[in-house]
């Protein structure tokens, strides 16, 4: 086996689609693909993975036919009426799919696949935490431009759907009590324009934000979940992610005077000479402080970024703008400060989501990180990725496999 092809062995073991399981004939399915990868060695045989393909499969040639009904035709008042009675029935609209399971079982790497495949001309795949910074950020320049405007989660649904009726979002998850009271409306109106949904999550739809204030209400979009999408649990023992060699020093035990000497030496060679300056960045009207940045490159110490009140919004404004994250003295983490470790949860995944090469002086490996408490199991996805994100061909391989992925959705002459 050549150089290249180690190369893309090992990066299709990730949970991305790799070059390699892209390279299909036209109108292959994504159990057809799947298979092909396993065949070629490109991929491990796994029932739970191959069951799981087999479901997308059979909404892959779904959506291939469907097309939701034109807006009008489910447009109230008596008109509506009027034009839905003389109108022909909308198609039914294929029931999405809810993948659930622990982390680096491939379910990212299947709806991936299954992404990249729908001959679908309208659809996006978005992280789950970024389509909700979205939301927000809509509504409120919504309601800025019609003050007037009572209700903007129904406009707000008519909006997403026109720009894709296939949503595919990766880690769902709901922490934020805000959007557990915007979620169920909201994906109410999206199933009746017509949206069909595939997600991925660590969590069982009826697990969602329980145990929190505010669970009450949150039940019915559960209900909703349940009515509209199939769950398929992903039971595999295997973590996909772990095992990637880790050539260079990312994460350094313990955060000592050599981990800080060697995260300077870092600093420079990434920022390649640039002048060191603080960044201000603008979050929803709101000033986000970045005291050290040079180029596309930003350091902080743990604190500053973990241990006060920033969100989903500012960690992806950080990772927007930043290619480099270097962080010094992450500390073990535990339930008496759980609001911190949800914020270093939040934080790697929004990396992680946008590629940016991450890294770390620490106390412990990320295993160790958060072992007991609430939070424990959830903290095991970031464990996993941050493992990942420890090859010093993480960044490359990831980047190189989203272009493989924007390349297969473009159309055939494009």
């Amino acid at each position: 086996m050549n150089d290249s092809a180690v190369d893309t062995l090992a990066e299709a073991r990730t949970e991305s689609p790799s070059r390699a399981l892209l390279e299909v004939p036209p109108g292959t399915g994504p159990l057809a693909a799947y298979e092909r990868g396993v065949a070629r060695g490109i991929l491990h045989a796994d029932p739970e993975q191959a069951r799981a393909a087999k479901r997308l499969e059979v909404l892959w040639r779904a959506v291939g036919t469907y097309r939701p009904a034109p807006p009008q035709a489910r447009a109230g008042g008596l008109l509506g009426s009027l034009k839905a009675r003389l109108a022909k029935p909308p198609p039914p609209r294929p029931r999405g799919v809810y993948m659930v399971g622990q982390v680096g079982r491939g379910k990212s790497m299947l709806m991936d696949l299954f992404f990249a495949l729908a001959p679908v001309p309208h659809k996006r795949r978005v992280h789950f935490h970024a389509f909700m910074q979205e939301t927000h950020k809509r509504l409120h320049a919504m309601k800025a431009a019609d003050p007037s405007l009572r209700d903007p989660i129904p406009p707000l649904a008519r909006a997403i759907a026109a720009d894709a009726w296939l949503l595919c979002f990766d880690e769902f998850q709901v922490n934020d009590i805000t959007d557990a009271m915007i979620l169920g409306r909201l994906f109410e109106y999206l199933f009746d324009q017509g949206v069909v949904v595939v997600a991925t999550s660590n969590t069982r739809p009826g697990d969602l934000f329980q145990n929190r204030p505010g669970a009450d209400a949150f039940r019915p979009f559960i209900a909703i979940l349940q009515r509209e999408l199939d769950t398929i649990e992903l039971d595999s023992p295997n973590d996909y992610r772990r095992g990637r060699e880790e050539t260079g020093r990312i994460w350094l035990v313990p955060p000592d005077a050599r981990a800080e000497r060697e995260l300077d030496r870092i600093f420079e060679r990434e920022s390649a000479g640039s002048p060191v300056q603080p960044v201000v960045l603008d979050v929803m009207g709101r000033a986000f402080d970045v005291p050290v940045a040079a180029g596309d490159v930003a350091r902080f110490d743990f604190e500053h970024l973990c241990d006060r009140a920033l969100g989903a919004g500012d960690y992806l404004a950080l990772a927007q703008r930043f290619r480099v994250l270097i962080v010094d003295g992450v500390p073990r983490l535990g339930p008496d400060n759980f609001d911190v470790a949800r914020r270093f949860i939040t934080l790697v995944d929004t990396l992680y989501e946008q590629k940016v090469r991450f890294y770390a002086s620490a106390e412990d490996v990320p295993d160790r990180l958060y072992e007991r408490g609430e939070g424990a199991v959830a903290f095991e996805r970031t464990a996993s990725r941050l493992e990942e994100m420890r090859s010093d061909t993480w960044g490359t391989a990831a980047e190189a496999d989203d272009t493989a992925v924007e390349q297969a959705q473009q159309p055939a002459g494009a």
